[in-house]
């Protein structure tokens, strides 16, 4: 009996065949059969490179989880966005499935597809030109966020809005939203763009922004790539400080935290705002941490400790205040990460929990899930708590709770990889615990490790799901975008 190859071979056989892999002829044609016994037409000519090399899909079957492991039958290094279209097309006629991935940064094998093609877009990293009297830089979408930041910052302008670790691409964090210390002045990240350039799910090449194809914009940002992959990004750009005034102001009591939190919140006193949690020494996680950050020119004035404190109630003695570099504060994550990778906990498993709670709701919520968290279950990672305005967070697809001040809770857990019982029971608290937020009107924020399936997701969307939904038949008619996700 001869056995019909699959798609995974028959795109190996036309790869090897077509020679775009490093070391062939890029100009050859081939052809192949797929599963279905049908002729695969050769791989279009490419700029770039194809790999089905082992190092290159090992690779991109994990990500920063390291949990979930989906190998693809090959993987694009584009040397051009004329790449991403043909490619795309390719697979259209193919019916395989396309995943464009960042850095890697994902948790849960979102940016990973089972027999099909990854899309590198890091050689996509272009960034400017850049004008002193502009308020704009186009970049491409594997530029990352740190490059960006160096070269908007030599014309004394920046991005408003940063996540806490700059080394992410800005596909990737616009395709989830992009939330930050920021957020509660200027929105996320996908609320800063003013245009984007995308090739769609049907491989066609187009720019979107608020009002020319509105609905393709609108389902790009946090779509969770599920209608086009960005490939270029137009973001809107403000004045930058020179320098910053680092503040860390200790409590011992969740709602005086809480309420802290949101009075700074509201009345805007701090450029950057967010908290963290951290365990006492009986490992019982009642120790709270505002994280404040005031400008100084020349977007600001020069920080004045007694005004900005004044009213708050935090543990005096324990202040911490700094003066920092502008960049040196946007980067201050470095040398803890360089740290984490020469200790090789970088490449533990990072079953990540990411919540939006109602401010309603948010003191007793987490008062209930740091009760059941234990420094065991956290290992060396970190608990961050923080409020957000709603009024500033416009984006259709970010889903935000009901709340004028909904808070982002994020568990960001490291453990062994090799101990997948304890990953899996992590991977159910996770899910626990999303229940009980959901039952309050709290959401996800999709960069995390929670099991979600269809229906789950149609509940997360909630009224922009119809839409959301109208846009990924128009766009990605084959729906070959981004399976990793499970929305579709």
């Amino acid at each position: 009996m001869t056995r019909t190859p699959s798609r995974r071979t028959a795109l190996r056989s036309l790869v090897a065949a077509s020679g775009m892999v490093i070391g062939f002829d890029p100009f050859a044609r081939s052809w192949a059969v797929t599963d279905t016994g049908r002729p695969l037409s050769g791989v279009p000519r490419l700029d770039g490179t194809l790999h089905i090399d082992d190092a290159a899909l090992s690779a991109d079957a994990d990500d920063f989880g390291h949990i979930v492991h989906r190998r693809p039958a090959a993987v694009l290094r584009p040397g051009s966005v004329r790449d991403i279209v043909a490619m795309v097309r390719f697979c259209n006629r193919h019916g395989l499935s396309v995943a464009p991935r960042g850095q890697g940064h994902g948790t849960n094998g979102q940016a990973q597809v089972e027999g099909g093609l990854v899309i590198e877009t890091e050689p996509l990293a272009s960034i400017g030109p850049v004008r002193a009297d502009s308020s704009r830089v186009t970049v491409g979408a594997g530029a990352k966020w740190s490059d960006v930041a160096k070269a908007t910052l030599a014309h004394g302008l920046t991005p408003p809005v940063f996540t806490d670790y700059l080394e992410l691409s800005v596909g990737g964090t616009l395709s989830v939203g992009g939330l930050g210390g920021q957020s509660h002045q200027q929105g996320a990240q996908v609320d800063n763009v003013l245009e984007l350039e995308v090739v769609t799910g049907a491989g066609e090449l187009t720019r979107c922004s608020p009002t020319r194809h509105p609905d393709l914009f609108h389902a790009v940002l946090a779509g969770l790539g599920q209608c086009a992959v960005i490939v270029g990004a137009t973001l809107r750009l403000v004045r930058a400080p020179e320098t910053v005034r680092h503040y860390l102001l200790p409590y011992d009591d969740l709602e005086t935290f809480l309420g802290d939190q949101r009075l700074l919140a509201t009345e805007g006193r701090f450029a950057y705002l967010e908290g963290q949690v951290s365990a006492d020494t009986a490992g019982a996680f009642n120790q709270f941490a505002i994280e404040a950050v005031a400008y100084g020119p020349p977007v600001g004035v020069t920080p004045d400790d007694a005004t900005l404190l004044r009213g708050l109630h935090h543990t005096a003695s324990g202040v911490q205040i700094t003066d920092l570099a502008y960049y040196d504060f946007l980067d201050r994550l470095a040398p803890s990460v360089a740290a984490l990778k020469a200790a090789g906990l970088w490449a533990y498993a990072h079953p990540w929990l990411n919540l939006l709670l109602p401010g309603r709701s948010t003191a007793d919520v987490t008062a209930t899930l740091l009760d059941a968290l234990t420094p065991a279950d956290l290992g060396p990672g970190v608990v961050l708590l923080y409020p957000l305005l709603r009024e500033r967070l416009h984006t259709p697809l970010l889903r935000m709770p009901d709340d004028p001040v909904p808070y982002l809770f994020a568990v960001l857990r490291t453990t062994p990889p090799e101990d997948t019982a304890t990953v899996q029971r992590l991977l159910s608290a996770n899910r626990s615990a999303y229940d009980t937020v959901q039952a309050v009107g709290g959401t996800q924020y999709p960069v995390g490790s929670i099991p979600f399936q269809h229906a789950d997701w149609r509940r997360h969307f909630g009224p922009a799901w119809s839409r959301f939904a109208e846009a990924r038949k128009a766009y990605d008619p084959k729906g070959v975008l981004v399976p990793g996700q499970g929305i579709f």
